[in-house]
């Protein structure tokens, strides 16, 4: 390992002219004198409290916003699909409305529409460690962007809001799966030539997806060779797992003949179990075996005793199929 390079330890005084009133450290050029009067550079000094604030990793970015399951599916499972956001202070005047996107064309961060409208996009690289932080600025930047024209993405602040502070945790989140990506624009026929391409593209794309209605943040999706149920859940991950063996080693983790929970992906700080499906077996074929599985689910998560030795092997089976996904 390459050697740490020592840090020497300035004295940080506050000249009249450097830090705020409130003791603020204004952010300048990261090759220029620090405000704070140190006499190092801004990067080598308060730049490196900014810059580690910046990059820490958040593990649970939608903890304590309405609907966290359906944002981590949202973000990475489901192809197309949007939801009507409500903020905490109201819209704007000439803001008509929020609305968060899977994916928008030319991969925007966001795009404020011609009638003002704004639509935010989820499944976007982040230059920080918070996704969270990251789109509550590009979504405070695109409410007073120029109707007709895309926010362009870049680094957060700081000390920048996050969505929690943005969004009304009390108001709705109710996704809508699409089959396409018309809904980047009010007249797909006459889109511009690049984003005509750019939807071509991406509805070549899409796999078929369905959100069932019987359960939360369950998604159905249609793949060439067999079909799947890809279900985002809220609970602390060893707690599921342990769960979910006691019931795979008593032969009830299926969701019905020729259906078989086969691991499960780590998203976001949550665990999404996975089925694979008969190709013939459609969405509205799994709503009632899964609200069955809900419950057999709930009850083996209210069982406190050790597993036996044959639910732990289930259990080792499920962990060594499970695929972090960030």
């Amino acid at each position: 390992m390459a050697k740490k390079r020592p840090q020497t330890k300035a004295k940080r005084p506050q000249p009249a002219g450097g830090a705020g009133a409130d003791g603020a450290i204004p952010v300048v050029g990261g090759r220029e004198p620090c405000p704070c009067g140190s006499g190092r550079r801004y990067k080598a000094c308060h730049g490196r409290e900014a810059a580690h604030a910046v990059t820490e990793l958040v593990r649970r970015p939608f903890e304590g916003l309405p609907g966290e399951c359906d944002w981590v599916a949202l973000r990475e499972l489901v192809p197309a699909a949007t939801v009507e956001l409500t903020l905490k202070d109201g819209l704007p005047e000439d803001v008509p409305s929020v609305t968060l996107a899977t994916v928008l064309p030319m991969a925007w961060p966001a795009l404020r529409r011609d009638d003002g409208s704004v639509l935010l996009g989820l499944q976007n690289d982040t230059a920080s460690g918070d996704i969270s932080r990251d789109l509550a600025d590009t979504l405070q930047r695109a409410l007073v962007a120029e109707p007709g024209t895309p926010v362009q993405g870049r680094r957060a602040p700081a000390d920048g809001p996050r969505l929690q502070e943005l969004i009304d945790s009390e108001g709705p989140f109710e996704p809508v799966v699409h089959s396409g990506f018309e809904f980047w624009v009010p007249d797909a026929e006459n889109a511009t030539p690049e984003v005509a391409a750019s939807l071509e593209r991406a509805n070549a794309a899409a796999i078929p997806t369905v959100r069932l209605s019987g359960v939360d943040a369950a998604y159905w999706c249609e793949t060439p060779e067999k079909n799947h149920l890809r279900w985002v859940m809220p609970h602390p991950e060893e707690r599921l797992l342990d769960a979910l063996a006691r019931l795979h080693a008593a032969g009830r983790s299926s969701l019905g003949e020729g259906t078989r929970l086969v691991g499960s992906f780590r998203a976001h700080g949550l665990t999404v179990p996975v089925w694979d499906l008969p190709s013939g077996v459609g969405a509205q074929d799994v709503e009632k075996p899964a609200a069955e599985f809900a419950e057999r689910l709930a009850a083996a998560l209210a069982v406190e005793e050790p597993l036996t030795a044959e639910e732990r092997r289930a259990r080792g089976g499920l962990t060594n199929r499970q695929v972090t996904l960030s």
